[in-house]
C-alpha cells in the first residue's frame, strides 16, 4: 500500500474549485476520493462483466473465452464512467471527509 505523498499529481483544471482553493491537504484527499470511486466502479464493471457474460466466459463451461479482448471489457468501461466525471461518488466522499477533519481539529 502507498502512502498519500506518493500519489501522482491531478489536473487541476479538472479539480472543483473548492479543492483547488484548500490547498495540498484538500488536493490529496480529493484524490483519495477519486481513487476509491474509481475502484467502486472498477468491481461494479467487473460484476457486471461476469453476471452478464460479457467477460468471455463460453456457454460450454469450459472456461475458454470467447474473445481475447473480453477481458478488457471492465478496465474499458471503468475508464469510461471515471474519465467522463464519474459518479459523482468522490465529491460526495471528499465533502464528508473535509466535514470530519473539520470538526476534528
Amino acid at each position: 500500500m502507498t502512502g498519500i505523498d506518493s500519489l501522482p499529481p491531478l489536473d487541476q483544471s479538472q479539480l472543483p474549485a473548492d479543492v483547488r482553493a484548500g490547498g495540498k491537504q484538500a488536493q490529496q484527499l480529493y484524490q483519495v476520493a477519486l481513487q476509491f470511486e474509481s475502484m467502486l466502479v472498477d468491481q461494479l464493471s467487473t460484476q457486471l462483466a461476469q453476471t452478464s457474460g460479457l467477460d468471455g466466459a463460453s456457454d460450454s463451461g469450459d472456461g475458454t473465452n470467447t474473445s481475447p479482448y473480453a477481458s478488457l471489457l471492465p478496465g474499458a468501461m471503468t475508464n469510461a464512467i471515471t474519465s467522463g466525471g464519474g459518479l459523482g461518488l468522490a465529491d460526495q466522499l471528499y465533502r464528508s471527509m473535509s466535514l470530519r477533519l473539520k470538526g476534528s481539529a
